[in-house]
């Protein structure tokens, strides 16, 4: 499914927010056809979307496929796909129609509530499902119980996910997406208070990558300069004064490098909550990044990268929070 999501060109009644960087959002629209207002106003702030349509019909008019956003039998299914549907999200699980939708070359992500609706899910083959009502079945808390024993299962949380959760959903490594309606409400739509769209859509994003500076860093020439500005610092702002491989910290706010490190006077480090997400997000927007400088986990997740340039002699990087 997360393949599928990321290649999908999906006519329905809900944005897609582009895959790679694995921050999704789904939102559902009350429009009857496809808005470019609505869309202007998720682009605006950093959300990409394909169409938006109905909610529950699968009228096929003109040169645009509308797909619905419940799947709930075979022949929802069918009418879904003859549209052009590149994935199914049903709002529970059915393991004859997952099985089915499957066999038809079409992703799956199947509402589930259970663990054992999860572990029926990937005895079908699935490693993505949909996790609803969220809130109501015990929300971020039930999603990170479920990550340990089930590791290689990733999660969309959709019901009851608004801006003052979404951070606690995003801050768990295997959820993907997260669905909501708060960003694109119906009466909003109605009205076109596209900028008001546009505002919940910032937010959401800004929540989202959650940046936040996490240290300065400060060249040496060698360790020694670096021990004697770092101590300095220390001592005047009564800070602990710590050692790394290849610094001094003075508290947690000033690093010292040992050498000559990135950037003409130093560093800045930019935290955020998943560093890939804020790679594609910030690349979108044209920055570029140095490849080299790239530190990934176990589970082949960034957690450090450098920006390409310099701004006002400092390098800058991004770090996961």
């Amino acid at each position: 499914f997360q393949r599928a999501a990321a290649q999908a060109s999906f006519h329905g009644g809900m944005v897609l927010a582009q895959y790679p960087a694995f921050g999704t959002f789904f939102v559902q629209s009350a429009s009857p056809t496809f808005s470019p207002d609505l869309g202007a106003a998720l682009v605006k702030e950093g959300i990409s979307y394909d169409s938006i349509g109905p909610t529950r019909q699968a009228p096929v008019g003109g040169n645009e496929a509308v797909v619905p956003i419940s799947y709930e039998t075979r022949v929802a299914a069918d009418a879904a796909i003859a549209a052009g549907a590149k994935f199914i999200v049903s709002p529970g699980f059915q393991p004859a129609l997952v099985a089915y939708v499957r066999e038809k070359g079409i992703a799956m992500c199947p509402g589930t509530a259970t663990p054992g609706e999860m572990e029926q899910a990937m005895s079908l083959g699935l490693d993505a499902v949909k996790f609803f009502p969220a809130e109501q079945n015990g929300g971020p808390a039930m999603l990170k119980a479920l990550s340990a024993p089930y590791q290689n299962l990733r999660f969309m949380p959709t019901g009851g996910v608004t801006l003052e959760n979404l951070q606690r959903y995003f801050a768990l490594k295997q959820v993907f997406a997260c669905g909501g309606t708060w960003l694109a409400k119906k009466e909003d739509i109605r009205a076109h208070a596209f900028e008001t769209v546009t505002a919940r859509t910032r937010a959401a994003v800004r929540t989202m990558l959650n940046f936040k500076i996490k240290h300065v860093g400060i060249n040496s020439k060698d360790d020694a300069e670096a021990k004697q500005n770092a101590s300095l610092i220390a001592s005047i702002f009564d800070l602990d004064c710590i050692e790394t491989p290849v610094s001094f910290f003075s508290g947690t706010a000033v690093e010292v490098m040992k050498y000559q490190g990135k950037g003409s006077l130093g560093h800045v480090a930019i935290g955020t909550d998943n560093v890939d997400r804020a790679e594609y997000y910030l690349a979108k927007r044209g920055v570029r990044f140095d490849e080299s400088t790239r530190k990934v986990d176990s589970l082949g997740r960034s957690t450090f990268l450098y920006l390409e340039g310099e701004i006002g002699g400092f390098a800058f990087h991004l770090i996961e929070n």
